[in-house]
């Protein structure tokens, strides 16, 4: 079966995703979490926080982007979201997901590189609603380190809500909790110097 070959190919070679380490540390270890566990997480997230969202979303679709969107990162790995927008970045990303996604036979490459494509338009509710749970994730993990990679990497607050509004957009209710808390965190920071984990 030639689809089989394709497919089970393509599925080692994601597993390099595995090895693109991102900022963010997770809970149970003290090295940065790799983009395959936080695909995982995310999409799990997703489907528990899909009751509260702002707009009506087609959780299977949400899932199925959440677990592609990051496959371009084997290529050109992975990019703290604070950092300065870079549109070569944008197509170096486009790029690597479009080759990446060939490897598959159709109609499984196209639908795939569309959840990807679809994902960083977010034109769609399902779109919007995955970027912000994209963005939540790694809130939540900083919250439990006390700042973590947001004082390792001199984040303020100001960036923190501002790149994170997204979620407020899409989560109002989760948000005001979570913002709340970050509010709280980084007072926390100030009082203490801001010294790093």
């Amino acid at each position: 079966m030639e689809d089989f070959a394709r497919i089970s190919a393509f599925m080692l070679e994601i597993d390099r995703l595995k090895d693109v380490l991102r900022k963010t540390k997770p809970l149970a270890v003290d090295r940065p979490e790799n983009s395959a566990e936080h695909s995982w997480q995310v999409a799990l997230l997703a489907t528990l926080l899909a009751s509260n969202a702002s707009e009506r979303v087609d959780v299977g679709r949400v899932v199925e982007m959440l677990l592609v969107h990051d496959i371009p990162e084997i290529e050109i790995g992975d990019v703290i979201v604070y950092a300065q927008h870079d549109p070569e970045r944008d197509k170096q990303e486009a790029a690597a997901a479009h080759a990446l996604f060939e490897m598959l036979p159709e109609p499984q490459a196209s639908h795939c590189f569309d959840l990807w494509l679809e994902y960083e338009q977010r034109l769609t509710a399902e779109a919007r609603y995955a970027y912000a749970v994209d963005r939540l994730m790694p809130v939540l993990h900083n919250l439990q380190r006390n700042g973590g990679t947001w004082r390792e990497y001199g984040i303020s607050l100001d960036q923190v809500l501002e790149v994170n509004a997204v979620t407020g957009e899409a989560l109002p209710e989760v948000w005001a909790q979570v913002q709340a808390q970050v509010i709280a965190c980084f007072t926390a920071m100030d009082s203490v110097g801001g010294t790093s984990d």
